[in-house]
C-alpha cells in the first residue's frame, strides 16, 4: 500500500483532506484523486490516520515554561530547559513545531525605539581608552564586563536600570533600579558589584563616556577594587554593543506591552526578571546552562 508515512506524509494528508472536502460537494472522487496525484489506498489511509500532536507528553511542560515570562519564552530556551531539567531527547525544531501546533507565539527580537538614555555631557571628569575594542569574548566570569543605563517610560513617570553585565557568564552581576539616573544609583550599583566580586578578580569594566563613569567617586571605586576601566568612543554605541543587546532582550521579554502604576511594583517585577535571567533563563552560548550555573561551574574549576 502506498502509505503516507514518512517525509511526504503531511502533504498526502493535506491533499486527502482537500479531496474529501471537494468530494463532499459532489465532485467525482476518481477525478479528484487523479488530479491530486493520490492513489485510492493512500487517500483512505490518510483519512483513517489523521496526524496526531507532536510529543503530547511534553505539552504541559512546554506551556508551563512558555508562560514564565509575560511575553513568552522562545523555542530554544524551552528546548534547553526540557533537555537539562526533564532529560528529554528533543531537538529545537521539534519544540518549535510543538509551539506552532499549540499556538504559542513568542515576540520576535526586533529593532525598536525604547527611548535610549544618553548621559553624555562632554568631558566632565576622567576619561579612559577603549581597552576592549569591541572584543566582548571571555572564556570565564569576572574577566570582561559592561555597564550602561537604560530608561523606562511608565504611567508613574520614568525609571532607570543601571546593570553590570558579565560577558563571560552572561550574568547581570550587579544592578540598581531607580527613579533617577544619578550618582546615588551608581553608588548603589557599585556597592552590589564590590560585594559580589570574587577575591583576586581584576576585571575590565566597559562603559560609554557618560558623566557618571567619569565621576571621581566612580573612577576611584573601580581603581581601589582592582577594576580596569574602559570607555567607548564618543557617540559610538556599537562599542558597548554586548550590554545594549541585553537591554534589547530585557525590554522585549519583560517590558514590551506592559505598564505599572507605581515604581515599587515596577521595581519588584524587574528584580524578579533579573533573577529569572541569572538563575532560570538558559543560554545556547553557555551550552544550555543558566548564567549562575556557568559562573559557579567556572569558579569551582578554577579553585
Amino acid at each position: 500500500m502506498d502509505s503516507p508515512e514518512g517525509g511526504a506524509g503531511l502533504a498526502a494528508r493535506e491533499r486527502a483532506a482537500a479531496v474529501a472536502e471537494l468530494s463532499g460537494l459532489g465532485h467525482d472522487l476518481a477525478d479528484l484523486l487523479e488530479a491530486a496525484g493520490l492513489a485510492r489506498s493512500t487517500y483512505y489511509y490518510a483519512l483513517a490516520n489523521p496526524k496526531g500532536p507532536t510529543r503530547p507528553e511534553l505539552r504541559g511542560r512546554v506551556a508551563e515554561i512558555f508562560g514564565r515570562l509575560p511575553n513568552g519564552v522562545g523555542h530554544r530556551q524551552i528546548a534547553m530547559e526540557l533537555r537539562a531539567v526533564d532529560g528529554a531527547r528533543i531537538a529545537d525544531k521539534t519544540v518549535l513545531k510543538m509551539m506552532r501546533e499549540m499556538d504559542l507565539r513568542c515576540g520576535i527580537r526586533r529593532e525598536t525605539d525604547y527611548h535610549r538614555y544618553n548621559s553624555y555631557r562632554g568631558v566632565v571628569g576622567e576619561t579612559f581608552e577603549n581597552v576592549l575594542g569591541r572584543d566582548f569574548e571571555a572564556d570565564g566570569p569576572w574577566q570582561k564586563m559592561g555597564t550602561d543605563v537604560t530608561e523606562f517610560r511608565l504611567s508613574f513617570g520614568k525609571a532607570y536600570l543601571a546593570p553590570v553585565y558579565d560577558f563571560g557568564s552572561k550574568e547581570i552581576v550587579a544592578h540598581a533600579i531607580s527613579l533617577h539616573a544619578d550618582l546615588a544609583q551608581q553608588e548603589e550599583m557599585l556597592a552590589m558589584l564590590m560585594a559580589a566580586k570574587p577575591e583576586g578578580a581584576s576585571p575590565i569594566l566597559h562603559s560609554d563616556m557618560g558623566w557618571q563613569y567619569q565621576h571621581a567617586t566612580y573612577v576611584r571605586s573601580l581603581a581601589e577594587n582592582g577594576f580596569t576601566q574602559s570607555m567607548s568612543r564618543k557617540g559610538n554605541c556599537i562599542d558597548n554593543g554586548a550590554t545594549e543587546q541585553v537591554f534589547g532582550h530585557l525590554k522585549d521579554e519583560f517590558f514590551r506591552g506592559r505598564d505599572w502604576g507605581t515604581f515599587e511594583e515596577f521595581k519588584r517585577d524587574l528584580e524578579e526578571y533579573i533573577h529569572h535571567w541569572n538563575h532560570v533563563r538558559r543560554q545556547a552560548k553557555l551550552k544550555g546552562l543558566t548564567p549562575a550555573e556557568f559562573r559557579n561551574q567556572a569558579l569551582q574549576e578554577a579553585a
